[in-house]
């Protein structure tokens, strides 16, 4: 009975200890994902870790030898997930600009990196966007449009006329225009505003060139002391420097453009 007694304490000691750290692995092993992407979207950070048992009970060298070793995972480091973003958007600019001066680029490569550029806008600053858009003195600079694509950069192509807008950021004044060569043109002028990467515009004035005739212009009747807000329509500049500029319309559209000279008339 003695010796009957002892087993029966034994195996519920044993059973008191094998439920007692099972319960505390279940407890101490909760796996997170090991790559977390903060707000500019590459820096990321390891949060995993190892856990292992002390085998210094009986229990724990059952469950230790039962039971996988947890380990880590290995993550790029913040530097080179940093370091590749900055490659890609790089090659993408290269392309762009490729596909400005050829336009014989594909246009799923020309999608691709108008997709990449969009993503990583968070990451570029806009401070220089405005004065490269419409350099520092009037009558401010102009720049043709290339190529268009549709919400989500799913389909595009290349805009298959001569349109070329201008900026001039110091007069707050923007002109939109359609040249036809000697069947004349299109044009719309008027006013825009700007805060952080969103240039709002209304216009004012439509003129009208057919051939050699003199242009008629057409006042559109907008209110003068109203400033254009994110009510009107906008563009939200991803990325621009000296030779292309990448923006989305408030249609959702994305397109680019690159500098160019004035179109006469």
């Amino acid at each position: 009975m003695a010796s009957s007694s002892v087993v029966m304490n034994m195996n519920k000691l044993l059973s008191y200890n094998c439920n007692t750290e099972s319960q505390a692995f279940s407890q101490k092993t909760q796996f997170h994902s090991p790559l977390n992407i903060n707000q500019n979207h590459y820096a990321t950070r390891l949060s995993s870790e190892t856990l292992s048992l002390k085998p210094n009970k009986p229990a724990g060298a059952i469950l230790q030898k039962h039971l996988p070793r947890c380990t880590t995972t290995t993550t790029p480091t913040t530097a080179d997930d940093v370091l590749d973003a900055t490659k890609e958007v790089e090659e993408s600019i290269k392309v762009l600009k490729k596909a400005a001066k050829t336009r014989k680029v594909e246009k799923g490569e020309v999608l691709a990196a108008l997709a990449v550029i969009k993503k990583a806008n968070k990451d570029i600053d806009p401070s220089s966007f405005l004065d490269t858009l419409g350099g520092t003195q009037s009558p401010g600079n102009t720049w043709m449009l290339i190529f268009t694509s549709k919400d989500k950069i799913k389909k595009g192509s290349y805009f298959p006329i001569t349109a070329v807008q201008r900026f001039d950021a110091a007069g707050k004044r923007i002109e939109n225009g359609v040249y036809l060569g000697p069947l004349g043109c299109l044009t719309f002028e008027g006013k825009f505003s700007w805060k952080k990467r969103i240039l709002a515009f209304t216009f004012e004035l439509l003129k009208i060139k057919i051939g050699p005739l003199p242009p008629v212009k057409i006042n559109l009747g907008t209110q003068e002391d109203k400033e254009p807000s994110t009510k009107d329509p906008f563009f939200i500049w991803f990325y621009v420097d000296e030779e292309i500029a990448v923006a989305q319309g408030r249609g959702g559209g994305t397109a680019f453009w690159c500098r160019c000279r004035r179109v006469a008339a």
